[in-house]
């Protein structure tokens, strides 16, 4: 194995065109390919000349099942936390060793501001039981650390307390404050079925996952619901999982839209080495990942719209269930 010196994780969020995303993602490719031993030797396996990886298209993309059966790291050092992905009894859960807690902080705070604004300005307010039972959730940890940043006494979770967040929600609505709830899919399906509100300075972004709390819905039966109960154009969805440590958002519908660092592509689902189809299985460049793998290969099914966002239509039928964005269209 090399022994290249840390990335200067600076760069992967200053890229600010096509040409930037390629030249850092080529340089993420080799430090990775030189440095994960896990990364190294399933490339090795595609007898891949290296050397010759010159565009998005040739780089191999790690299946992201390897996060629940290697330490899929290029770090020396011990990580600083290990997230761990949300399951049930019958599933292992993914583990994702994190070396570089400001890397990630960087990576969700720069992207949460890019799609909804300072975090300072806003009210965070949260529905995430599930995620709070489990443990050791990266969800968690950002939405902790968005909290502690908003600076508003009345940012917390909220659990099962839905009265008192119906009253703080009417509050920040008279007060003209803008907020945002984050909740997973059930929790905020619960609180429609006890109250409403027509939203005009708060946000919903729904982290997906019926936890096997509630009958499965489509995308567009969900966004249906929570829209009547808590107004049209308010609900925003989350994509994102243990494995990366860039989330995409849509806010509105099925839409979801990638920072600058992060991208999307499609794959067959008959050939796993085939890319850039508008349709198939979802692969994903995260750079933030620099020191696990940026280049994780997922078993969501989704489509490529022509302006550059994208749909997740599903999940891949031999995929284990996971916590985030379940749903079939």
């Amino acid at each position: 194995m090399g022994d290249l010196s840390p990335l200067d994780t600076d760069e992967i969020f200053k890229i600010k065109n096509e040409k930037d995303f390629l030249l850092q993602a080529l340089r993420v490719f080799h430090f990775q390919y030189e440095n994960n031993p896990v990364y190294h030797e399933f490339v090795n396996h595609l007898d891949l000349d290296v050397k010759r990886v010159d565009k998005l298209e040739k780089i191999p993309f790690l299946p992201i099942s390897f996060f629940k059966t290697h330490d899929v790291n290029t770090a020396k050092a011990p990580a600083q936390k290990t997230f761990l992905s949300s399951g049930t009894s019958l599933t292992t859960r993914s583990k994702h060793h994190v070396h570089d807690l400001n890397t990630y902080e960087q990576s969700f705070l720069t992207c949460f501001e890019l799609f909804f604004g300072k975090t300072e300005d806003l009210t965070i307010l949260c529905l995430l039981p599930s995620y709070q039972e489990q443990g050791d959730s990266s969800l968690i940890y950002m939405t902790d650390h968005l909290i502690r940043k908003s600076n508003d006494a009345r940012s917390g979770y909220y659990l099962e307390n839905g009265k008192e967040l119906h009253n703080i929600i009417n509050i920040l609505e008279k007060e003209t404050k803008p907020f945002v709830l984050f909740g997973v899919a059930y929790s905020l399906l619960d609180y429609v079925d006890q109250f409403s509100h027509q939203l005009t300075y708060g946000k919903v972004i729904e982290t997906g996952g019926m936890k096997g709390r509630r009958k499965e819905l489509t995308k567009t039966q969900l966004h249906l619901k929570l829209e009547k109960g808590f107004g049209r154009n308010t609900i925003c969805s989350e994509y994102g999982m243990t494995e990366l440590l860039s989330q995409a958002y849509s806010l509105s519908g099925n839409a979801f839209q990638t920072p600058p660092w992060m991208k999307v592509v499609m794959r067959s689902t008959s050939d796993p080495l085939e890319v850039n189809k508008t349709s198939g299985l979802i692969n994903v460049i995260d750079l933030a990942n620099v020191y696990s793998c940026s280049f994780i290969a997922t078993d969501d099914v989704g489509r490529l719209n022509v302006d550059g966002t994208f749909q997740v239509l599903g999940r891949y039928d031999y995929a284990d269930t996971r916590g985030c964005n379940l749903l079939v269209q």
